[in-house]
């Protein structure tokens, strides 16, 4: 009996699929085990097993073609069987869907236009698990160059980072559908391939048609011969002269002591200020309000600056942070927990671990370090808000918050407990370079638990961050400051840092934030502690 494939659901994140290519062809004999096609799901391309045997049938959707997860995407059956009761039955709902939309929509309104064979439509390609729209940072292809499958197309700015997308296709680069720094959704025509010559004029209008249907607007009753048209005409408006700046019987200018004094003092000729107090009387508003005219006498008093302005479109990194963490603070309820931490023995601790040879850590990393072990002991804190559950993870993937030009990306150091400080750091490192180089893959940036973010090295001594989400909570990390302490009732010169805890209420309470704080210092000042 014929069985029926789906398209499946190959990643936890993964709404809809992209078939880039098929490895059989209606009529291939299929065992358990043949990779059928592979799908391009929201995190990467992977190849689709068979768990079936028997020959492909049907395909249901073409190479290039994306659909939702659970969508018919083959039938392999026995050689020969008749399949169209199968296809009959996946069909109705979409057919009666259309003949509902025929009996209500315009005939000439509806427009089915087969793509010709051998043209292949690219659509802009989901490559994060958050990306909504794709900028066209660069192609590395121009319309009537020939693309073999495997060669890079062009470099697609996500929200995350810049990647470069290959051609699962060859042929010839017949349409560019965005140039270099434009920007479209997910699924909006990227480009058009194509055997040489071919006319996609047809494909881009049918690509068009349903924007152009849904801007047509409702048709407006014609009017009659009876009833022209009645046209205003517009006439200009008169210009009315100011009136005559108000003077008593003798010419003398009446004006209150004090607007004599400021007019006197900004050099303002009162005979050229229109008074706005009882009966023309000039009064200090009118002095300060005073705009000199040509010949005037305040030329020396009237700034001559030019006003400018600077716009910077929005990048698809700045749009996701804008729209990210809007619905962290928002959804969130954060509160802050700040400590001030004693650093006399962290500084000594760096000092001798950076006297062996060829090492050397940062106290970002012995921060980080002592982070991830709190958060083995408390998995309270190491924790996310479902909508169903409170799921704690017990292991600890810390993301590290790095500035970059366009905003702020945050790569993940993996199973950080388990990872050494000159480890952190070398990884941190990297990641910091390849994060402002726009190198990063979205999978570096994919499973925190927690986050850090430390603006010390600026000269920060104190801030709050918005959660990271979905991670329960994130740290803030200030500079280390020399000031006096007082130690053993007497004042000395210390070194401090402190840090604010933001915290998601409905994931971890105050107590619990209070309690991995402890923890925290134990370790931050006793690092030694963390190595022993």
């Amino acid at each position: 009996m014929a069985e029926i494939i789906n398209m499946p659901r190959l990643s936890d994140t993964m709404e809809e699929g992209t078939v880039a290519k098929w490895f059989k062809k209606v009529g291939d004999a299929v065992s358990e085990g043949d990779i059928l096609a592979e799908i391009e799901t929201d995190k990467a391309t992977m190849e689709f097993e068979s768990f079936n045997e028997g020959e492909l049938l049907h395909i249901g959707i073409q190479e290039g073609g994306t659909a939702p997860v659970d969508t018919l995407l083959a039938i392999i059956g026995k050689k020969g069987e008749d399949i169209s009761g199968l296809l009959t039955s996946e069909e109705t709902p979409q057919g009666e869907t259309q003949v509902e939309e025929e009996q209500t929509a315009p005939k000439e309104e509806v427009v089915a236009t087969a793509i010709p064979a051998g043209v292949e439509v690219i659509n802009m390609p989901r490559l994060s698990d958050t990306m909504e729209e794709g900028t066209v940072a660069k192609w590395n292809k121009k319309v009537g160059d020939t693309v073999n499958e495997g060669d890079i197309l062009a470099e697609i700015e996500t929200d995350k980072a810049t990647m470069e997308f290959e051609s699962f296709h060859q042929g010839t680069l017949l349409h560019i559908g965005l140039n270099e720094g434009e920007s479209a959704p997910v699924d909006s025509i990227l480009a058009i391939i194509g055997k040489k010559g071919t006319d996609v004029s047809a494909v881009l209008a049918a690509q068009s048609q349903p924007a152009a249907v849904a801007a047509k607007p409702a048709a407006q009753p014609t009017p009659s011969a009876a009833q022209p048209e009645v046209v205003a005409e517009a006439k200009p408006t008169p210009k009315v002269a100011p009136p005559p700046v108000q003077s008593s019987s003798n010419g003398r200018i009446v004006a209150s002591p004090l607007a004599k004094k400021l007019a006197s003092e900004k050099g303002i000729d009162l005979s050229r200020v229109q008074g706005s107090g009882d009966h023309g009387r000039i009064i200090k508003r009118d002095i300060d309000s005073y705009q000199p005219t040509a010949g005037g006498g305040l030329q020396a008093f009237t700034p001559r600056g030019t006003e400018s302005v600077t716009e910077i479109a929005n990048s698809q990194m700045r749009k996701t942070i804008a729209k990210r963490l809007s619905a962290s603070k928002f959804s969130a309820p954060h509160y802050y927990l700040g400590v001030e931490f004693d650093m006399d023995h962290a500084i000594a601790f760096r000092t001798q671990y950076n006297a062996i040879p060829d090492t050397k850590i940062s106290f970002n990393d012995i921060v980080v370090k002592a982070v991830a072990l709190s958060l083995k002991q408390h998995p309270q804190v190491n924790a996310k808000w479902e909508d169903h559950q409170i799921t704690q993870h017990h292991h600890v993937h810390i993301g590290v918050a790095v500035a970059v030009e366009d905003g702020l990306v945050v790569p993940v150091v993996k199973f950080t407990d388990e990872q050494s400080l000159p480890q952190i750091g070398a990884a941190v490192k990297d990641y910091a370079v390849r994060a402002r180089d726009k190198k990063l893959t979205p999978e570096e940036m994919d499973g925190s638990t927690f986050t850090i973010s430390n603006l010390g090295m600026f000269g920060i001594q104190e801030f709050t961050s918005i959660i990271n989400q979905p991670n329960g909570a994130i740290l803030s990390v200030g500079a280390i400051v020399q000031k006096p302490v007082v130690k053993e009732g007497q004042i000395v010169v210390g070194n401090t840092m402190k840090l604010t805890l933001a915290c998601d209420h409905r994931v971890i309470d105050g107590a619990t934030g209070a309690q991995f704080l402890q923890t925290l210092r134990s370790y931050v000042e006793n690092p030694l502690t963390m190595v022993v």
